[in-house]
């Protein structure tokens, strides 16, 4: 566990462990939950499909693509426990491939026409 106080900066890191300097992460998701088993319902996107989601988020600079710093502002679930649960999901791309997921970076969710 890790104790921060309401609207206070929580900062985080995720660092991948590997001999190939090559790779870079990316965060596609990061999600916040009451309960630690369940990240859908009363779930709270912080990012999702790489877009920010929380006005509070935000990059920070890092000396490797291995590494990825971010920060979103401390909160707390309505009538629920003290604690808040992050399940992130991260994407490891070669560092030099235009095309792979961490160079398309944010990906709106198209919205679908209206048939009459």
């Amino acid at each position: 566990p890790y104790h921060v106080g309401i609207n206070q900066n929580l900062f985080l890191e995720a660092s991948l462990h590997s001999s190939d300097p090559s790779l870079e992460l990316f965060l596609d998701t990061c999600v916040a939950s009451p309960t630690r088993h369940n990240f859908t319902t009363r779930s709270y996107s912080i990012i999702k499909n790489g877009c920010a989601k929380d006005p509070t988020y935000a990059t920070y600079y890092s000396p490797l693509r291995s590494i990825l710093r971010f920060k979103f502002n401390a909160f707390q679930f309505i009538q629920s426990n003290p604690e808040v649960y992050l399940q992130c999901e991260l994407v490891v791309c070669r560092a030099y491939d235009y095309s792979s997921r961490c160079r398309q970076g944010c990906l709106p969710r198209s919205k679908r026409e209206a048939s009459s």
